[in-house]
């Protein structure tokens, strides 16, 4: 009777074992992620149209002062796009020099008279407006006149416009023999300039990129600084664009 009794609970113990194994093989085998899932990938680029027009309006920010040519933002901006589109033609007018003042760029836009059928058009200006003292009311009136030029230009599309930040030149070693109470005024000014057209921008519903971080690393990083002490550098612009160029890509795509 007892070697009977025995032979039931083992046999009623293994059945309860066997169950217990089956439970935590399901278990991991739930747990466990799918074998031989292929990598994943990109979503490839979106197609955009075979030939892209491109206007870069400004100052000596734009015209690349102390680089060379094709060491200026809109240039390598180009080049970067070259590369994601190798199917479109790229076409690039710059109208900018050094020195400008927002009433400067009005009167050579007027003056040059550029076809309103831009894909791409880039604005930045101002610096001189601070760095010659005017009045900042004169911003505040030329600015938004830029503004709307720039959207004319762009086929008349708001969409197709991209305002950057004016840079802080006081993170460079031109300013070296400013007082720091001199400084913090003119990054105040600069700050200032940047907050209104900001503000302007996201009241006409138009993409602003800040770049200003960027050029407030000269002191710390001289390569970002042109020969001159004063402008960006080579590296800089190209910074420049890699902040620029998702925005530049959904203006494209769109």
């Amino acid at each position: 009777m007892k070697t009977h009794f025995k032979q039931i609970v083992i046999v009623i113990l293994s059945i309860f074992l066997l169950s217990c194994s089956s439970e935590s093989s399901d278990s991991e085998n739930a747990s466990a992620p799918p074998a031989n899932l292929p990598p994943t990938t990109d979503v490839p680029t979106t197609p955009i149209a075979t030939s892209i027009n491109y206007l870069a309006l400004g100052d000596s920010y734009t015209i690349g002062q102390s680089v060379c040519e094709t060491c200026r933002y809109p240039e390598q901006l180009k080049s970067s796009l070259k590369t994601i589109y190798p199917e479109t033609t790229f076409s690039l007018k710059i109208i900018a020099q050094t020195g400008w003042t927002t009433s400067d760029l009005i009167l050579a836009i007027n003056n040059q008279n550029p076809d309103s059928n831009y894909d791409l058009v880039t604005l930045l200006i101002g610096v001189n407006n601070q760095y010659q003292h005017q009045d900042f009311s004169f911003y505040e009136k030329e600015f938004p006149q830029l503004l709307d030029k720039a959207i004319s230009l762009a086929k008349g599309d708001k969409k197709n416009v991209i305002v950057l930040s004016i840079p802080d030149y006081t993170y460079t070693p031109f300013t070296k023999n400013y007082t720091d109470e001199n400084r913090m005024k003119i990054s105040g000014e600069i700050n200032q300039y940047n907050t209104f057209a900001e503000n302007y921008c996201i009241s006409k519903n138009v993409v602003f990129v800040s770049i200003t971080d960027i050029t407030k690393q000269g002191l710390n990083n001289p390569s970002l600084v042109a020969s001159d002490g004063l402008h960006p550098s080579e590296k800089a612009y190209k910074m420049f664009v890699e902040q620029m160029l998702p925005k530049v890509k959904m203006v494209l795509q769109d």
